[in-house]
């Protein structure tokens, strides 16, 4: 091994004891022949040894970041596999809003479907760790995506359904049938066991309700994701869901003047309300979206200044409501998930932009 390199590794395993030490744990110590750290956890009779191969494989720039999310990683959760052989079996994807879980750093997730986002998780029997965008693992994002999935059961059902039934798949922890609707080609296979065009809901993490398209189910259906999507502190999302002609999962579409069509934009406004009220959380300057007649959304914005409005189908400030199509022209689309718009002021009655 050449001097350069040799020096390159010190430094990383130093900067790690270094992020250790500060910790709490005074007995790390870096074994230049294995290249690790080994340092001990409390409460154990022997040390952790964390592989730091992975992160010394990516780029130099940003290093101090990655060890620094990478240790605190580890240390929330000392179950989390410090190398990719180990990670890889217990990887999952997981079903969520697509605003970031509070007590997650920089988590590894993609956009799934309108207002819900794939993350991956590591699953122990007692425990589920989010996946960090930087893992240490050294494989790129799609490599960690396709093992999650792949590491699900893709279980099929037995026997065929001679009218329209419903299927209910309750989670035990280990299952993930939520997540299942991220597989092609799943929900469609479910076809002949609820007699027809398969309509799923995932209200929750432990609930996933399938039945037939057009079916007298379905309308009680909606209604059922929608309570338990409102009770549930675990919820995910109150819609209804179907297979596009190449398997993807997609939201469901209510043809004009369908008797589904009042409850699918009943269910598309909860879920972009709820989102949307999370992320207010942590972003001054929010306006809150709310849920009028017939399904519609509505953003309020506030009569003291600028804000960050939600899409919404209207807007209103005051007593006064105006379509978005007429207000957008005057707002500037801002960087966000779930987008939003910023305004500097309410545009005054007889003012131009759309």
């Amino acid at each position: 091994m050449g001097l350069f390199r040799r020096v390159a590794r010190a430094r990383l395993a130093s900067l790690v004891i270094r992020r250790l030490r500060r910790a709490g744990f005074a007995d790390a110590r870096y074994h230049s022949a294995t290249f690790s750290v080994s340092f001990t956890l409390a409460g154990d009779d022997v040390p952790s040894v964390l592989q730091l191969d992975a992160l010394f494989a990516q780029r130099p720039r940003g290093r101090r970041r990655r060890v620094d999310r990478f240790i605190a990683g580890f240390l929330r959760d000392p179950g989390l596999p410090v190398d990719w052989h180990a990670a890889r079996p217990l990887l999952r994807p997981v079903l969520r809003g697509v605003t970031t879980p509070a007590d997650v750093t920089a988590p590894l997730s993609r956009p799934a479907l309108p207002f819900l986002a794939e993350f991956v998780v590591v699953d122990h029997p007692e425990t589920m760790t989010y996946v960090s965008v930087d893992n240490g693992w050294g494989v790129d994002a799609e490599e960690v995506f396709a093992a999650a999935r792949a590491n699900l059961t893709g279980a099929t059902l037995l026997g065929e359904a001679t009218e329209p039934v419903v299927v209910q798949f309750v989670d035990d922890g280990d299952a993930y049938w939520a997540s299942h609707l991220l597989l092609d080609g799943w929900l469609a296979g479910l076809a002949g066991q609820v007699g027809g065009v398969p309509v799923a809901f995932a209200p929750d993490r432990g609930t996933l309700l399938v039945t037939a398209d057009h079916s007298d189910h379905l309308p009680v259906l909606f209604a059922q994701a929608e309570a338990v999507y409102l009770a549930s502190p675990r919820a995910i999302t109150p819609m209804a869901y179907v297979s596009d002609a190449d398997g993807r999962t997609v939201p469901y579409e209510a043809t004009p003047g369908s008797p589904y069509e009042l409850c699918v934009r009943r269910a598309q406004a909860l879920l972009a309300a709820r989102e949307y009220a999370r992320q207010a959380e942590q972003l001054p300057l929010a306006a809150e979206l709310l849920i009028a007649e017939n399904g519609r959304t509505r953003a309020l914005w506030p009569q003291d200044g600028p804000a960050l409005l939600p899409v919404a189908d209207e807007v209103q400030i005051g007593e006064t409501i105006r379509p978005w199509c007429e207000v957008v022209p005057l707002l500037t689309e801002q960087t966000l998930t779930p987008p939003r718009w910023r305004g500097e002021s309410w545009p005054k009655a007889g003012s131009s932009g759309g």
